[in-house]
């Protein structure tokens, strides 16, 4: 039963909330979207300095972040799992509960009376949990239209965008002016009302009447969250393991590229902290403008195969201009082809995976989605290391043309289908 104060729409399924309902959630979705991403880039700003204040080497340094990535990778077909079994408001709780631990356990990191190196590896452990964007994308995949689904998932570009923007900026911003600590309790009191608003705003369900068909009979057993069967069985079904080697295989050379950049703006393009802050800020304006507002506009006029062919070729042509890149210019010149493609690359083939499942297995699926990246973030630093070392910057560009010419050729000889979206 809906408490006193909760909106009029909560407690009624995505099939009858009315249009006002539905825009409000989409809304707030968004909101907590953006909260949570701000957060996350104001301690992805401290978390080095904090490093070298607690006398962590590069190295040492180097599993932290790797840590971070597998429980990430580990954690996201799990959350997506929970989501579709206990719902979006317990999903969105769950996933900002979890960052509050992690900022929590920052703080105290920070705090010279405590085993600050401990903490900060233990703070890493909460990031298992830590998914609210793919919580966010199967709240409005499930309340909006199917022909408004691509544009509605791609204004989350927005959100991130703001993250990036907004959480790099307040995040050095404080640290200079307050100190270390600062940021961390900022983002736990953030986190906290995102929590807060989570469990009183968000529908306890934004699955359809079907959904709810296919839950299990009462007193009957329930489904584990951790039946890691039941996540495969998704990537065996008709034409999910095709999509899904295309999102990986796409994304994995500029995946390797973004892992190193902190090392290649230093030691290629010669940037100072603060030059490359800025270069960061400029490529999330560009991604938060493209899947805000480009991707939008094109995916009204084009087909999903089309724009998934279109994202491949500029993936192309960005390789074979990194290829010959020598200065930051040219970079800068390359970052909205490459910004095009990553963003256009991820929306479309989420939108077909998606189209793929049941309405039932959307959050998981979405789960999956969101491991692609913790992957790349977890193989990066060895595997785009080793070629740097060897290669030099060029070879992004070479693997970037070479593989993408291949999954161009595939999405050539045998098109993508072309799914309608399941009734709800």
């Amino acid at each position: 039963m809906q408490g006193a104060r909760a909106p009029r729409d909560q407690g009624q399924s995505p099939g009858r909330m009315s249009a006002l309902g539905r825009s409000s959630v989409i809304l707030l979705t968004y909101v907590l979207a953006a909260t949570e991403l701000t957060c996350l880039f104001m301690q992805f700003s401290i978390v080095p300095y904090l490093s070298r204040k607690l006398g962590l080497d590069s190295i040492a340094f180097g599993y932290l972040q790797t840590t971070f990535g597998v429980l990430q990778l580990l954690g996201g077909p799990v959350f997506g799992r929970f989501a579709d079994q206990r719902g979006a408001r317990a999903a969105l709780t769950l996933s900002f509960l979890a960052a509050l631990a992690l900022y929590l356990l920052l703080a105290a990191a920070s705090s010279p009376a405590l085993p600050g190196v401990y903490l900060l590896f233990a703070s890493r452990l909460p990031g298992a949990l830590m998914h609210t964007l793919p919580a966010a994308q199967m709240v409005i995949t499930d309340l909006s239209a199917p022909e408004e689904r691509p544009a509605a998932l791609g204004r989350l570009g927005l959100c991130f965008g703001v993250g990036v923007i907004l959480g790099s900026l307040l995040g050095g911003t404080l640290v200079s002016a307050y100190g270390i600590q600062c940021p961390a309790i900022l983002a736990a009191l953030a986190t906290l009302l995102g929590a807060v608003l989570s469990f009183t705003c968000i529908p306890a369900s934004t699955k359809g009447a079907k959904t709810d068909a296919q839950a299990p009979l009462p007193g009957g057993p329930r489904a584990s969250v951790f039946d890691l069967k039941a996540i495969a069985s998704l990537l065996r079904l008709p034409d999910v393991p095709r999509i899904f080697l295309v999102k990986v295989a796409s994304n994995c050379p500029t995946g390797l590229f973004m892992v190193m950049f902190s090392i290649i703006s230093m030691d290629f393009f010669q940037l100072e902290a603060a030059q490359a802050g800025y270069l960061m800020s400029f490529f999330g304006l560009l991604q938060m403008v493209t899947q805000g507002l480009v991707i939008g506009q094109l995916s009204s006029h084009f087909s999903e195969e089309v724009l998934l062919r279109a994202s491949v070729l500029v993936f192309i042509v960005v390789g074979l201009a990194m290829a010959w890149m020598s200065s930051v210019f040219h970079f800068c010149l390359l970052v909205p082809g490459l910004v095009f493609s990553l963003c256009t690359l991820n929306v479309v083939t989420d939108s077909m995976l998606i189209k793929a499942v049941s309405t039932s297995d959307t959050g998981t699926m979405l789960g999956l989605c969101a491991s692609v990246q913790p992957l790349l973030r977890t193989l990066g630093p060895t595997v785009g290391g080793l070629l740097y070392r060897s290669f030099g910057v060029p070879v992004f560009g070479h693997v970037q043309v070479a593989i993408n010419t291949l999954v161009l050729l595939v999405l050539w000889r045998k098109p993508m289908p072309q799914r309608k979206d399941k009734v709800r």
